[in-house]
């Protein structure tokens, strides 16, 4: 809780004007300003939900930050940007700070247009250090004296970019700054043999055993031991190196300083001043406990690392909606493969540091030896599921939509070109709300309809996704299964695990008026609710098109229902430029049909889409219910 604010206590934070206010603290205040910082951030991310965990652990670490780097001057890049909290807060948004991931708010990310001290935009991993590295690189162009740092979490550093950068970095011995916040955890738990190498702990008793007893050796040797042991001592390829990451470091160039307490005020500005003092790459490895100073974060990181509004004192999250109407895509999803794994042994589940959000936890503990957990790895994930077809396995890729974009060369190359039978399961394909533009999955279809050998389904509700992902493990060919956020209703009665027709879609239903309208996926149940509306309010009977095969498309019946229509209206949660509604242009100019028959899209436009709830992203972007029914009455 805060502490009250009297005479002798006054609250802290609201003095906090300018940034030299943080330095100008006095040490004995500075555990105060990290209790307020967190009870800050606790009170606004209980409110409107947010990345609670990861930003509690980095409050001391980003209050010694801003002690001793000055974000006029420096540059500070936060990897990922989810721990970016405090340090919005204490660089002048704390009085907006309630507005946090709202409509027309704050982003929960750092955004260069948000404001001047968030010198990089991110919101996925591992871009740090290449970033920093190319300020470095301009910075002795220009002839600047800044400091460059970058924050990242070991999550982050299972992506081979950093490791690109880092090597790249090393070479050019340039002065660079990199604090690793080790926290042990991504969003899921981190996996691999680095995380272990990162985090072990230096104190266990094996590791002091075996340093006691190499020692004991070393010192044992008659006439020499004692000067050999000195030696090792001084060096670099000490005893400490060889046992600590820092000798994976060194190797790439790095000094390294650690491990450092990471809610240890006076350690991590000590080990700070020594970074600031170096001429050449240093990495600052910082231990920290996510979610810090709340209990229920602290004993659950996991399910604190993203939250919805919920009741601080309880950890009490809403909760959706009784019944089995409740159920989301991912769910859904999660279900589904579970039941097909159970018919299939070779089906194999594999994520990228996503277990729990791409719906993969049942998966992970009914069939532990078929789940395989990459780390922040999107790339190797694809090219694994690939080495894993050509063995006879079933790989499912379980990515979200706007992840898949960072692996889009092996995409093309390791699965399309060889025609291997992978299934990427895109969950947030669309809007996904208030995690901006960095989440929203709106490029997919552009990005892989294009693609020889790629085929897509897009299903729009529990049966049809259900029967997508049964039809994608039976093709022995490239299939990507796109299903949005969010709720996932029946809206069909169909036999489950039924192989679709390739190249067929549904009508949902029949209509005689000129005007017909074709829905992508998710959409349909608002497309629905639209065409309902109209007929009640005593308009005409207004077919509706679900082609659930976007690639490759139900060709056949798009161009009859062309030639009985004079208007046809795609609605799509994707970017116009590539998407559905493009195809349905394109087939119908190669038929000669454009004269007779219009085609309005309706979809995301030339823009990335700012952050807010869906439901209010969609109503801007008249892809809401009320948006489609506007738009069918003014061009029946």
């Amino acid at each position: 809780m805060l502490p009250e604010e009297t005479d002798l206590n006054p609250l802290i934070l609201p003095e906090i004007l300018q940034l030299e206010d943080v330095a100008a603290l006095a040490e004995e205040q500075l555990p105060q300003l990290a209790e307020e910082l967190r009870e800050k951030i606790l009170h606004s991310v209980s409110r409107t939900g947010g990345h609670l965990a990861s930003s509690l652990g980095v409050v001391e670490l980003t209050i010694a930050i801003l002690r001793l780097f000055n974000p006029d001057r420096d540059r500070i890049l936060w990897d990922v940007g989810h721990q970016a909290y405090a340090y919005k807060i204490l660089t002048g948004r704390g009085d907006r700070f309630h507005t946090l991931r709202q409509h027309k708010g704050i982003s929960g990310f750092p955004r260069r247009d948000e404001s001047p001290y968030d010198h990089f935009g991110v919101g996925h991993a591992s871009t740090s250090i290449s970033a920093a590295l190319g300020m470095v690189t301009a910075r002795e162009i220009q002839g600047g004296g800044q400091h460059v740092l970058a924050v990242i979490g070991d999550g982050a550093m299972t992506g081979g970019m950093v490791y690109e950068a880092m090597n790249h970095a090393g070479a050019m011995n340039k002065r660079l700054i990199v604090i690793l916040n080790d926290n042990k955890m991504s969003i899921s738990g981190n996996v691999g043999a680095l995380s272990y190498f990162m985090s072990r702990k230096l104190s266990s008793r094996w590791m002091r055993r075996v340093k006691r007893e190499v020692s004991d050796l070393l010192q044992s040797l008659p006439g020499v031991g004692e000067e050999v042991f000195g030696l090792l001592r001084q060096s670099k390829k000490s005893l400490k190196s060889f046992f600590t990451p820092g000798i994976l470091f060194e190797a790439l160039n790095f000094s390294y300083l650690g491990p450092v307490d990471g809610h240890d005020l006076q350690k991590l500005q000590e080990a700070l001043r020594l970074a600031r003092a170096s001429d050449t790459p240093i990495l600052v490895h910082v231990l920290t406990r996510k979610g810090k100073g709340y209990h229920l974060a602290e004993s659950d990181p996991l399910n604190y690392h993203g939250v919805g509004g919920f009741d601080p004192m309880t950890g009490n999250v809403q909760a959706p909606g009784a019944g089995d109407e409740s159920l989301s895509y991912t769910e859904v999803f999660s279900t589904a493969l579970c039941d097909l794994a159970t018919q299939d042994t070779r089906v194999i589940a594999i994520t990228a540091a996503m277990r729990e959000g791409t719906g993969l936890t049942r998966f992970s503990k009914r069939f532990p030896s078929r789940f395989v957990d990459v780390g922040i790895c999107e790339q190797h994930a694809v090219t694994y599921a690939a080495g894993l077809a050509v063995q006879g396995m079933k790989p499912v890729v379980a990515v979200y939509s706007t992840f898949l974009q960072r692996a889009y060369d092996q995409v093309v190359h390791d699965v399309a070109l060889q025609n291997l039978p992978v299934v990427f399961a895109l969950d947030r394909a669309g809007l996904v709300g208030e995690d901006g533009p960095t989440h929203h999955g709106v490029f997919d279809i552009a990005y892989l309809r294009h693609i020889p050998n790629m085929h897509i389904l897009s299903p729009r509700g529990r049966r049809s996704l259900q029967n997508a992902l049964a039809t994608a493990m039976a093709l022995e060919r490239p299939v990507a299964v796109r299903y949005p956020r969010g709720q996932c209703p029946f809206f069909e009665d169909q036999e489950q695990f039924k192989i679709l027709p390739m190249g067929e879609g549904a009508f949902l239903r029949q209509g005689d008026a000129p005007l017909a309208v074709i829905s992508v996926g998710g959409t349909a149940h608002r497309a629905w609710a639209a065409l309902e509306e109209i007929l009640q309010e005593g308009g005409p009977s207004i077919a509706l098109f679900d082609p659930i095969w976007l690639k490759p498309m139900p060709e056949e019946q798009i161009l009859d229902l062309a030639r009985r229509s004079s208007t046809l209206v795609v609605l799509e949660e994707h970017a116009l430029a590539g998407g559905f509604g493009s195809a349905v242009l394109e087939l119908l100019a190669r038929e000669d049909l454009l004269g007779r028959c219009r085609v309005l899209c309706q979809g995301i436009p030339d823009a990335f889409v700012e952050h807010g709830s869906a439901e209010i992203l969609r109503e801007r972007l008249g892809l809401d219910k009320d948006g489609l029914k506007k738009l069918i009455l003014a061009h029946l």
